[in-house]
């Protein structure tokens, strides 16, 4: 995969998605610096297994969802490479409950976590990439912002909104040279998943006509692809990574 930048913040990197996002990122070439907001054990971990692989790594924890935090650490990332060349907003939370019993703070805790943060992480972005005229990013939605889910109401917005929000940021930012791209993984085999009973993961798979979970390398591919200049002329996409399951 071709790169022109030299670097990638990625949120929410130290377990799951995202790690995997890191190290398939760092493998290609990347420093990657891996935020956590409360896994710091683990972000080690991935910068470490990275760095063993030959790659090159720093972890910055802070909560993405914190305008004060996210302004500082991207400040914090140029004044160590002089750019910020790649963003993937990935950090994420549910809160899942069915909307008739949810509380306000309830829907808002995902907003904020989802959404927001994602928005302050493009806003920078165009910011501090357009005085290089140059910068890629990737939104990581998800299925569910495409076609609801019981229970998941909050989330369903958060990453609904993430998809409209990211075309927006396309359009805007599209005459600096900046790329705004969003990805919406569908049944992503994670820790997350591996709880599933088998019953229950039997009738998800069902509902694939791939008729498999997707693996975190084939998100972390997807990602890759639209950063690098192989996407040069690909912004404002929704590019679906979820096995034929909605198209």
């Amino acid at each position: 995969m071709k790169f022109t930048g030299k670097n990638v913040l990625v949120t929410g990197a130290s377990r799951g998605i995202g790690a995997q996002i890191a190290k398939s990122l760092a493998g290609m070439g990347l420093k990657v610096w891996i935020n956590f907001r409360s896994g710091e054990a683990e972000a080690n971990a991935v910068k470490s297994e990275i760095e063993s692989s030959g790659g090159e790594a720093a972890v910055i924890g802070f909560d993405v969802s914190d305008e004060e935090a996210f302004i500082g650490a991207i400040k914090h990332i140029i004044e160590a490479d002089g750019a910020l060349a790649y963003l993937v907003n990935n950090a994420g939370i549910t809160n899942d409950k069915l909307a008739m019993r949810m509380k306000t703070e309830e829907f808002m805790s995902v907003i904020e976590a989802n959404l927001k943060s994602t928005f302050i992480g493009c806003r920078e972005a165009v910011k501090v990439m357009g005085k290089k005229r140059f910068g890629s990013v990737v939104n990581i939605a998800s299925i569910v912002g495409e076609t609801g889910n019981a229970g998941q109401t909050n989330y369903a917005a958060s990453k609904g909104g993430t998809i409209a929000m990211t075309k927006s940021f396309a359009i805007e930012a599209a005459s600096r040279n900046i790329r705004f791209n969003t990805i919406t993984p569908g049944f992503i085999a994670t820790e997350m998943t591996d709880v599933l009973k088998d019953e229950v993961k039997d009738a998800f798979t069902a509902k694939i006509p791939m008729g498999r979970f997707g693996k975190p390398s084939e998100v972390a591919d997807a990602v890759a692809f639209l950063l690098s200049d192989h996407a040069s002329y690909i912004t404002g996409e929704t590019l679906k990574v979820n096995g034929g399951m909605f198209m």
